[in-house]
């Protein structure tokens, strides 16, 4: 080897690379790969074909990730968020699937990276963060941190932000990261009168042809027992007599004047049955209506404008993926959650789903620990009127990994 080639043997082209050794041995060239699967691994060298005038391919398989998947040992660092319980530590690294409400999707996303590492012939390594990582003062803190200074190869699942992609690259989603406003619907009383809600169009109508139908034939019975015979509390046959003893009986009040005769007494009896089944199924609707919650609340906006109380989980991402916001809505939220001078609405998970239970309470958080804890705590029919809002717009939670890292193409095949 001559003295050039030891200066190249020892270059750092790292597994990206695509650099391609020619040497010519008088009849053609003859086309080699080389590569470092780690910095401090030694270079390999893999055939790539022979040109003679015409390129001879040699290479098994086209795709880079196919002919380097190997990366004999090398360590990769997975930087795993830590923010729910400090035993999440000890139960990633067993997999022994106990309090899985715990940093679940830290966990779904190790089992991925364990698996990729393992595809990769890679010896896996980790490091613990407190927080997902966000700018400080201009400083990125976290697990980001973590990435841009090479402590970390790649990390758990994080929300895409746009100041983020000055630092890493996002792959794909390994683990749903829902952050939703988790709240019972307010019950229907709450929001609407009910006592005007059973009354629809049609009813209204119904009870106005029923009115008038009794009055008509009321009229006509009561102008023939006029004719037979005649007593001062008896119907006159005028429209007005059968008006008011029809009214009265809608407003369940009495009326000094009613018919004599077995054709007016048969149809006030029909009127005042008819009555009866109208408010019998009147005051079994109420009772239903009591108990059902509305369905008033389904936008961000609507939520604002509500009298629910808004909270958040007591952790770290509360304070920043809360506070980004300029519109007003979401601020008029974080300001109703972090009061200007006033203790903030943050409650350990415990606390918030007891709250939501108890209703008139909207709490933000990530929805898998909210859920478990409902499971657990919440009767069948206190989850039936169980709802989501988003917060922070549907971002999905992407892997993240170091921009320019010489294995990002590796890790976002496998």
């Amino acid at each position: 080897m001559d003295h050039r080639n030891a200066t190249l043997w020892k270059c750092p082209v790292l597994i990206s690379s695509d650099l391609v050794l020619a040497e010519n041995n008088e009849k053609e060239f003859v086309l080699t790969e080389l590569y470092r699967a780690s910095p401090d691994g030694p270079m390999l060298s893999f055939p790539r074909g022979k040109y003679n005038g015409a390129f001879l391919d040699s290479r098994p398989h086209r795709e880079l990730f196919r002919r380097r998947r190997d990366l004999m040992g090398h360590a990769l660092v997975m930087a795993n968020v830590i923010q729910d319980s400090n035993s999440t530590k000890e139960h990633l690294l067993k997999e022994d699937r106990l309090e899985l409400q715990n940093d679940a999707a830290v966990k779904i996303c190790w089992i991925a990276a364990r698996h990729a590492f393992e595809m990769l012939n890679a010896t896996r390594r980790h490091i613990f963060s407190y927080r997902w990582g966000y700018k400080v003062d201009g400083e990125w803190s976290g697990m980001i941190q973590d990435i841009k200074s090479n402590r970390a190869d790649l990390a758990t699942n994080c929300v895409l932000y746009s100041e983020r992609l000055d630092v890493v690259t996002f792959t794909d989603m390994v683990a749903p990261l829902r952050m939703r406003f988790v709240f019972r619907q307010p019950p229907l009383a709450y929001v609407s009168n009910i006592f005007s809600l059973p009354f629809s169009s049609n009813v209204w109508v119904a009870i106005a042809v029923c009115t008038a139908a009794s009055t008509l034939t009321l009229c006509l019975t009561s102008h023939w027992e006029t004719k037979v015979e005649k007593n001062p509390t008896q119907l006159d046959g005028s429209i007005s007599d059968a008006l008011l003893l029809t009214l009265s009986a809608v407003a369940q009040q009495g009326c000094f004047v009613e018919p004599k005769r077995a054709p007016g007494r048969i149809l006030e009896w029909f009127l005042f049955t008819a009555l009866m089944a109208l408010y019998a199924a009147y005051s079994a609707n109420i009772v239903v209506l009591l108990q059902a919650p509305s369905n008033s609340i389904k936008s961000l906006s609507q939520l604002a404008a509500s009298k629910i109380t808004l909270a958040a989980n007591d952790v770290d991402y509360s304070r920043f993926v809360l506070s980004p916001y300029k519109d007003p809505t979401h601020v008029h939220i974080y300001r109703r959650i972090m009061p200007e001078g006033e203790k903030p609405n943050f409650y350990h998970i415990h606390e918030g789903v007891e709250k939501i239970r108890q209703g008139l309470f909207a709490y933000h958080s990530i929805v898998e620990p909210v859920y478990r804890r409902i499971e657990e705590t919440f009767l069948e029919q206190e989850k039936c009127d169980l709802t989501e809002v988003d917060f922070v717009n549907g971002f999905d939670a992407f892997t993240p990994v170091k921009k320019d890292s010489p294995y990002l193409e590796m890790l976002r095949v496998v």
